[in-house]
């Protein structure tokens, strides 16, 4: 069952009664979502937004005792009832419903505010994950959801079964995930411990987020996807919504199909509805038909249609106005022509001397809901102020104490946005109908007490190019999106191309946000994320956060549910997707927080990529040796093979996985860096200094030579070219067995073509195909390389011995051979430096990343100190028993929930 608390805004609220007697004597939820218990029929305690008694009174529980003729369910400990005499809420919540009565009204009743007491989408991972500094709250109270817990749940207090299948009985911490009833949960502390994960989750009260002007999805640094709705039929009737899907009425049928955009917005995205009229219909006609399918309840009268110029539909673009299209009118009856592309039209609002504005009273602790005023030319937000404090009984404060609050509801999040003083609102009125005539209907106003917040912003801008000064970065970014000097400025540079901008004004920070994310700046794509604060002071004694890295292209996309679900199970704002910017912006929120653990999910080469950032970035970090844990998703994931944590992810419990990660054990690991210079070769051989430059890779696993690289770069380029057919292992590992059936035949004779010194002797080579040097017992899905059996010549290989074991293999036939546990590979050294000379070209690959490299020399050597991994315990992980439900939402979600 689904309610919209309002237009635009909505709740999935599943698992509650569709029975129009079903009784409504569920809990009031107050401001935030938490569920305060009432003590009988009628209105709760009085909150911001709650009903006052009167004609005017807002959206709230309206109760009249009734005698139930029909069998239902008690909506607040889900017992049958049937006969009795109960109390039913009439649904009396204002316009936005059908009628008094339904379903949809006695659900509304109980929907958790937002900010300022806007209704928002009530949904499981609608948290309160920060601070936005307005409130400051050292301790974090349960964030109580009703309803949708299992069938078998129990009450924390009571024992007693909690949850049903039938109504949305029973509540839920969002955090700890404990669950109770709803009135045994006054019986709860209020303080919530987190539960389970109480040591691996980024507490609300230590995270402080202050763009004011920024969405959700941009805070939570999460991909804007089109609104839900916007696909299905319109509600006349008529075909979809977007491109490509344009359904066109035939010329016998006597109809014709327009689209309709409801503002500037909807034709920069190319968002539309197509609506299917009669070829006679007059102008009314036309526009009650196109309000219908956005949903807009404003009075036609208001509205006209106007023409959108095609060149407009094609690029997106529209500088808005009447100027040069045609309007809807009675001369104009006949509204198409029968063209191939049906006619564009955007719906516009009349302009209008004066208006009726509600002003709601924001966290004031007052007596009505809402009050009117009348909205002129000359009305300004100070004046409103000044007008709405004596109708809401607080003209004695002094009217500087309180500002005039815009809270603009999406389907995916609210945006505040606090006016100017001098801001005039009739004005401000027209430009919210001029980019969407529908959203002045999701839009409310509020007078709230103005707080002293300093505008701070922090903006991390990545893709830039490498290793300039701050000079220099402040000099390119202000030549590409003209930075303020006064309020913009570099705080951190990182040498891999990255800066993080201190910005002193909202409206700056978001022209920034905006201009940045979709520029490149010498044929590179830029990346712009807003990072809160982490106050590092405020954490517990006790904490050691998870900061989680996920890339949503491994393992064939599963990267992307887990991205949900643990977004779902921590603070959103510990979980970061590395296709956008990487693992740096992660690293640079936690660079102060002085003990943390990092969970990697994806293959060995994004572990590795962690793993080279986090060297990098060590001298920075408060905690510079956090220890590492993985998820694997990739193909071959050997490194989370010798870890325990398995050959990849196939579906696991992500609240299973949490709790390993807490249980883990820490282990070390060596880490080598290799150089790669042809410089020296080129030059002796073909007498010219044009090679290619000196680089430094770094390695966790292994590097091959010859034959196994080759291997890895022809499967890379196939995967380039059609990466849409690699999404599982068990096809990827498909493609390497044809792709080294081609290769039986071939002979290279790699021993003829490279040198090898170990600890600067001369080692010499059998006759081999490739050679490889590893650094943990596993390779190629998880083979034994080096082989079991004792040998006087080498010490046992251990990850963390500081050495190298060096091996060879003669061909494709004997790595087959190796795989499947037949042979092992020949030994050939052991060390700690190592120099390998080519002198042709030759394939080479580390960790998984292969390439052709250029005649030179390869040095290999230890990559200062260890690193410290996370190592999956023996035994299950223990559960705590209030929380043996906490992952009852983690099972994997679409990317589009926000945070």
């Amino acid at each position: 069952m689904a309610a919209a608390a309002e237009p635009g805004a909505r709740a999935w609220l599943g698992g509650g009664s569709s029975r129009p007697g079903s009784p409504a004597c569920s809990p009031v939820l107050g401001a935030g979502g938490r569920a305060r218990p009432g003590p009988g029929p009628g209105p709760g305690p009085e909150r911001a937004g709650a009903r006052a008694p009167g004609p005017a009174a807002a959206p709230g529980h309206s109760f009249r005792k009734v005698t139930l003729t029909k069998p239902t369910f008690c909506h607040l400990c889900s017992d049958f009832i049937w006969g009795l005499a109960g109390f039913l809420c009439d649904g009396s919540c204002g316009p936005l419903l059908r009628s008094p009565g339904t379903p949809q009204a006695q659900v509304l009743c109980c929907l958790p505010q937002g900010p300022g007491g806007a209704r928002a989408p009530l949904r499981s991972d609608c948290r309160q994950c920060h601070q936005d500094g307005h409130q400051d709250h050292d301790t974090h109270h349960h964030h109580w959801r009703e309803g949708n817990l299992p069938s078998g749940a129990r009450c924390e207090v009571c024992r007693k079964t909690c949850g049903s299948s039938d109504v949305l009985a029973g509540v839920r911490c969002e955090w700890c995930g404990v669950q109770a009833h709803s009135v045994c949960s006054a019986a709860l502390a209020p303080e919530c411990g987190f539960g389970r994960l109480r040591s691996l989750v980024l507490p609300p009260a230590c995270v402080r987020l202050l763009p004011d002007g920024f969405s959700k999805t941009q805070s939570f640094r999460i991909v804007e996807a089109a609104e839900p709705g916007e696909g299905g039929d319109g509600a006349d009737g008529s075909a979809a919504v977007g491109p490509g899907r344009e359904t066109q009425a035939t010329a016998e049928s006597g109809k014709q199909t327009l689209k309709i955009f409801d503002g500037d917005d909807a034709v920069r995205r190319s968002q539309f509805r197509l609506i299917t009229v009669s070829r006679l219909a007059g102008p009314e006609e036309v526009l009650e038909a196109a309000l219908r399918a956005h949903h807009i309840p404003e009075d036609p009268g208001h509205l006209e249609l106007c023409r959108l110029p095609p060149s407009s539909q094609a690029c997106g673009t529209w500088a808005g106005g009447k100027a040069g299209s045609a309007v809807i009118s009675e001369e104009g009856r006949s509204l198409g022509s029968g063209e191939a592309t049906p006619e564009a039209w955007v719906i516009r609002a009349l302009p209008r001397a004066q208006e009726v504005l509600k002003i709601y009273p924001g966290w004031l602790k007052v007596g009505m809901a809402y009050v009117s005023v009348r909205v002129t030319p000359k009305s300004t937000a100070r004046s409103v102020v000044l007008e709405v404090l004596p109708l809401l009984g607080r003209q004695a404060e002094g009217p500087e104490s309180f500002q005039l609050v815009e809270v603009a509801m999406g389907c995916r999040h609210v945006q505040r946005t606090v006016l100017m003083d001098e801001q005039p609102l009739l004005d401000r009125l027209q430009d919210i109908r001029q980019m969407s005539v529908r959203q002045v209907s999701q839009t409310r106003f509020y007078v709230a007490e103005s707080r002293d917040v300093a505008p701070h912003v922090s903006l991390f801008v990545g893709g830039l190019p490498p290793s300039l000064s701050p000079e220099e970065y402040s000099s390119l970014l202000h030549e590409a999106v003209a930075t303020e000097a006064t309020v913009v400025s570099v705080s951190h540079v990182y040498s891999q191309g990255a800066v993080v901008l201190d910005v002193a004004c909202f409206a700056e920070a978001e022209r920034l946000y905006v201009l940045l994310k979709d520029m490149a700046v010498q044929g590179r794509l830029l990346t712009a994320l807003v990072l809160p604060d982490l106050l590092h002071a405020k954490l517990p004694p006790d904490s050691c956060p998870l900061l989680v890295f996920v890339n949503p292209k491994s393992g064939g996309l599963k990267g992307r549910d887990l991205l949900c679900s643990f977004r779902k199970l921590l603070n959103p704002h510990q979980v970061f997707d590395l296709t956008n910017g990487g693992p740096l912006p992660g690293l640079h929120l936690f660079s102060q927080v002085p003990c943390f653990r990092v969970l990697v999910c994806g293959g060995d080469g994004t572990v590795g990529w962690v793993l080279g950032a986090l060297e990098e970035t060590r001298y920075r970090l408060a905690c510079p040796e956090p220890s590492v844990a993985i998820l694997p998703l990739g193909t071959g994931n050997d490194l989370g093979r010798v870890l325990r944590w398995g050959a990849g992810y196939s579906g696991e419990d992500p609240f299973s996985i949490l709790l390993s990660v807490d249980e883990a054990d820490a282990v070390l690991m060596d880490r080598w860096t290799i150089l790669l210079d042809a410089h020296e070769a080129g030059s002796a051989e073909n007498g010219t200094a044009d090679a290619e430059p000196p680089k430094i890779v770094q390695m966790s696993n292994y590097c091959g030579i010859g034959i196994d690289a080759e291997l890895s770069l022809d499967f890379h380029q196939a995967r380039e070219e059609e990466p849409g057919k690699f999404t599982s292992r068990l096809h990827n590992k498909g493609v390497y067995v044809r792709v080294g059936l081609q290769k039986i035949s071939h002979s290279r004779s790699l021993h003829k073509q490279i040198r090898l010194q170990v600890e600067r002797q001369e080692v010499e080579l059998p006759s081999i195909e490739g050679l490889i040097f590893i650094n943990i017992p596993s390779w190629g899905s998880g083979a034994d390389l080096w082989g079991s059996d004792s040998d006087a010549r080498f010490e046992k290989p251990r990850m963390d011995d500081g050495l190298l074991e060096v091996v060879g293999v003669t061909g494709v036939v004997h790595m087959g051979q190796v795989q499947g546990g037949l042979r092992s590979g020949i030994r050939i050294a052991q060390g700690s430096y190592f120099r390998v000379t080519l002198l042709k070209p030759t394939p080479v690959q580390v960790d998984g990343e292969p390439w052709v490299q250029a005649p030179g020399h390869m040095i290999i050597s230890a990559a200062g100190p260890k690193v410290h991994m996370l190592r999956k315990a023996k035994q299950k992980p223990r559960r705590a028993g209030t929380t043996r439900d906490a992952r009852a939402d983690a099972a994997p979600a679409l990317e589009g929930d926000p945070r």
